[in-house]
C-alpha cells in the first residue's frame, strides 16, 4: 500500500483553531467484516486491532471529564468490537447522545442478528453506509452480494422503528462517491435516495449525509496506483469555499483511536497526525482538557476534502 502522508504537504491549507469539544470520535478498531474501496481506515476481517476493556474504562474517564453532546463510536466496524454494547450502556446511562457508525452488513453476522432490537433499547443514532442506491454500484465498491444484505438490515432497522419520523430513532444514511469526484448536492441526492428505496424495497430513512473521499489509507492508494492522486488533490483545492472552513468537524470533535491517543478527526488518526501537530502522540489520560480551546489543528493536504464544493463532515454536508 502507497503511503500519502509524504504527497499531503504541498498546498498549505489555511491554520485554523479548535473551539470547545462536543463530540468525542472513538475508534474502538480496525476489524471489519468488510473491506470497501474507498475505506480511509484500510478496514477489514483480518485486522487484529482493538480497543480493550481497560482502554474503554479510560474512554468512560475521559467522557466524564469532558462531557460532550455526542459521542461517535466508528471502526472497522464499531460493533465487532466485544465490549460495544457495555460501552454504549455506560454512555447512554450519561444521558449522551451516541452515533453508531454502522455498516448494515454487520445485523446478519451471526451473534449480531439482535443488534437492532439493541440499539432502539438505548435510543442509538444509526449512521449506516450505503453508498449509493444502486446494487451495482454498492456491489462494486464494497463487495458481491452487499447491496442485499444492507436492504435486509435497513427492513430491521426500520421494524424496531428506526427511520419512521422517530426523533429518538433516528437513522442517517452515508454516501461516498464511487471515485475520485465530489458528492453530488446532499439535498437532491437525499431525495433520489428516499423515493428510490421506497419504491423499490420499502426501505424508510431519516436523512442522507454526502461525504467527500479522503485522498488516504486504501482509496488514496489506490489514487496512486491509477495516477488520480495529484488530479484528485488539485479536484479539491479548486472547489475549496471559505466558508466551509468555519463548520468542519475537527473543531468541536476530538477522536480517540483503540489505544486511547487523541487525534484532531479521525482523517488525521489514520495518518498518524497527532494532535495539534505536537511532535509526539498524546494519550487521553494526559490530555489538560481545560488548555485545549485555542489549540492548532494538525492540517495537512487532505484537509481541503473537508472544504471543497458543499463541504464534507461527519455529519455530511456542511452548507
Amino acid at each position: 500500500m502507497h503511503d500519502t502522508l509524504s504527497l499531503l504537504n504541498s498546498r498549505n491549507f489555511p491554520a485554523i483553531q479548535r473551539k470547545q469539544i462536543e463530540t468525542v470520535q472513538i475508534n474502538l478498531g480496525y476489524r471489519c467484516n468488510q473491506a470497501c474501496l474507498h475505506c480511509h481506515v484500510n478496514a477489514g476481517p483480518n485486522r487484529t486491532e482493538q480497543m480493550t476493556r481497560n482502554t474503554i474504562k479510560e474512554v468512560i474517564q475521559f467522557i466524564d471529564t469532558v462531557k460532550p453532546n455526542t459521542v461517535d463510536l466508528t471502526g472497522g466496524a464499531p460493533e465487532l468490537n466485544i465490549h460495544f454494547r457495555e460501552l454504549v450502556s455506560e454512555i447512554r446511562d450519561r444521558e449522551i447522545s451516541v452515533i453508531d457508525r454502522c455498516n448494515l452488513t454487520i445485523l446478519s453476522e451471526p451473534g449480531h442478528e439482535d443488534l437492532p432490537e439493541f440499539l432502539s433499547q438505548h435510543e442509538v443514532i444509526v449512521t449506516a453506509s450505503l453508498p449509493c442506491y444502486s446494487e451495482e454500484n454498492v456491489n462494486s465498491q464494497r463487495g458481491d452480494g452487499v447491496f442485499e444484505r444492507s436492504i435486509q438490515g435497513l427492513r430491521r432497522l426500520n421494524e424496531v422503528g428506526y427511520g419512521r419520523g422517530n426523533p429518538k430513532l433516528q437513522l442517517h444514511l452515508v454516501y461516498n462517491p464511487l471515485g475520485a469526484a465530489l458528492p453530488p448536492p446532499q439535498e437532491t441526492l437525499e431525495k433520489e435516495y428516499k423515493e428510490h428505496l421506497a419504491k423499490n424495497y420499502d426501505v424508510h430513512f431519516d436523512a442522507l449525509m454526502t461525504i467527500t473521499n479522503m485522498p488516504i489509507k486504501r482509496f488514496g492508494s489506490t489514487l496512486v496506483s491509477r495516477g488520480e492522486f495529484e488530479p484528485y488533490l488539485q479536484l479539491l483545492q479548486d472547489n475549496y469555499a471559505e466558508e466551509n472552513v468555519e463548520s468542519v468537524m475537527c473543531k468541536t470533535l476530538i477522536s480517540i483511536d483503540w489505544e486511547g491517543y487523541l487525534f484532531d478527526c479521525d482523517f488525521n488518526q489514520m495518518l498518524g497526525l497527532p494532535l495539534g501537530d505536537a511532535t509526539k502522540k498524546v494519550h487521553m489520560r494526559d490530555l489538560n482538557t481545560d488548555n485545549i480551546q485555542g489549540k492548532s489543528i494538525a492540517v495537512r493536504d487532505h484537509c481541503f476534502g473537508c472544504t471543497a464544493g458543499q463541504g464534507s463532515s461527519c455529519s455530511g454536508a456542511l452548507q
